[in-house]
């Protein structure tokens, strides 16, 4: 079977990137990365991309007057690569509805905590703030709800006595490095179906699994 072709955006340093190429370079691995877009010109994971011999391509978002126009330069650059799966790792933008809803079952994003507690941004602050004792991280299927799209996989991580926001932080990424690639594998596997807002992973407990959950670490 053809190894599924996936797109990575990203804005930033591409930390979950690096996680995502470095699975996919594996032989048995079902889907390869085959583009990394950028919205800003500057972020320093297009660098690593190419680095590993990577298309990639930048779309200012500043130089578009809205998100339908970026979005449809977007759209040509993911057909153009002929891409069946689009992946966001630290991507900065909202995507519209429509977008979302075209690549329904075909995009991925990584939020750093255990939706669908602290949707949105200042995951770590408000885990802290909140004084929970467990914390973590989600691979979820993108909808037209922020934070919102059903659950693929996540990874639990203890919330230690005197944590201050950097130490959770790289605690919790250290986990999305594990779990974004895996949940990759198996969308790109076929492996994963929606019903109403749950997951069914095939091959789980039969199939009965609504999510896959993986231990704490």
């Amino acid at each position: 079977m053809a190894r599924k072709r996936v797109a990575i955006l990203i804005s930033g340093r591409g930390s979950n990137m690096g996680a995502l190429i470095e699975a996919a370079s594996g032989r048995d691995y079902p889907a390869e990365i085959a583009l990394v877009v950028s919205n800003r010109p500057e972020a320093r994971g297009l660098e690593l991309a190419q680095s590993k011999s990577i298309a990639t391509a930048t779309i200012d978002h500043a130089a578009y007057k809205s998100r339908e126009a970026f979005e449809a330069e977007l759209a040509k650059q993911l057909a153009g690569a002929n891409i069946d799966i689009i992946c966001l790792a630290g991507f900065m933008r909202v995507l519209t509805a429509d977008f979302a809803k075209r690549w329904e079952g075909r995009l991925l994003n990584v939020h750093p905590s255990l939706l669908p507690a602290f949707k949105g941004i200042d995951t770590h602050v408000r885990a802290l703030d909140a004084g929970v004792k467990v914390h973590g991280c989600t691979v979820h299927f993108v909808v037209p709800e922020l934070d919102s799209g059903p659950i693929v996989m996540q990874a639990a991580v203890p919330v230690l006595e005197g944590d201050d926001e950097e130490e959770l932080a790289m605690r919790v990424l250290a986990a999305e490095h594990r779990i974004y690639p895996a949940a990759l594998r198996l969308l790109a596997e076929g492996k994963l179906t929606i019903e109403g807002e749950r997951v069914v992973v095939a091959g789980v407990n039969g199939g009965a699994d609504r999510a896959l959950v993986s231990p704490q670490i």
